[in-house]
């Protein structure tokens, strides 16, 4: 059900525009998001935080990796998925928004302000109910020159309708490392904890996690085409092969141990 539902929200905001307007696919090919990994993120760009303080990216910066998502707040519908699809894979993972990562939610409509943001940022962190967040989700808005400086940098173009005074959009989530390096792309409005997970990972270079993590690394690789991680065969006879030496390890291990002890007994009577 709830793919149905955003199956036909994407279609009505996307298609809408060019109903109304009969534009043609060439007209709106502008919108598009290109992946540029390994970019800076433009650091040095002030924001403004929903509580209203002017900062520059680099001042967020807490040596975690961070999760971005570009959205405007006075979106009727796809931001709202997006966000709610944030949520959906964050909640089930032990990581956690302040102590492990840091959430950027960026607003790329310059008309919006600090107010819209803190109650979006007051809706979102009381829905992930977990204590702290607040201080590593950051909602913030800014004026033309900053978002321009930082879509360019993620490669995110968006359109202005007239029409129906809405934007048209693509939508993802972006991660980076505690550099503030763009490490990976996820599309779409439904994200998988575990990639989601996994994209941490790779960005705090292996800071966050756990030892499951690093195998599970071993047999999933990031693919750009689908921002998605996908089962790979060679990681996954890697991983067999370092479980069956370490299994093989234990087992010479206990065989010598028995052998150490049945010498020593009889010394013992």
């Amino acid at each position: 059900m709830r793919a149905l539902v955003v199956l036909i929200a994407l279609v009505m905001i996307l298609a809408a525009p060019a109903v109304a307007q009969k534009k043609t696919p060439a007209e709106i090919e502008g919108v598009r998001l290109d992946q540029n990994l390994d970019a800076l993120l433009p650091l040095n760009t002030t924001f403004v935080t929903s509580s209203g303080e002017t900062v520059r990216l680099d001042d967020l910066r807490t040596g975690r990796p961070v999760v971005l998502g570009l959205v405007y707040y006075r979106c009727p519908m796809l931001c709202n998925l997006l966000l709610e699809g944030l949520l959906s894979a964050i909640r089930p993972l032990s990581l956690t928004v302040g102590e492990d990562f840091d959430i950027w939610t960026v607003s790329f409509d310059e008309r919006e302000g600090p107010e819209l943001a803190a109650r979006k940022k007051k809706s979102i962190v009381d829905a992930y109910e977990r204590e702290g967040a607040e201080q590593g989700w950051h909602f913030l808005t800014g004026d033309a020159a900053s978002i321009d400086a930082l879509c360019k940098a993620v490669g995110f173009h968006y359109q202005w309708d007239e029409e129906t005074q809405q934007f048209a959009h693509s939508s993802a989530l972006i991660v980076a490392t505690p550099e503030g390096r763009i490490s990976r792309y996820f599309y779409g409005v439904e994200y998988q904890p575990r990639d989601l997970r996994l994209g941490l990972v790779e960005a705090s270079q292996n800071e966050i996690g756990s030892p499951v993590d690093q195998l599970l690394l071993m047999c999933f690789q990031y693919d750009p085409a689908t921002g998605k991680y996908g089962f790979v065969i060679q990681g996954f006879l890697r991983g067999a092969g370092i479980l069956t030496a370490a299994a093989v390890g234990g087992f010479i291990g206990w065989c010598l141990w028995r052998e150490r002890r049945a010498r020593q007994a009889p010394a013992a009577h």
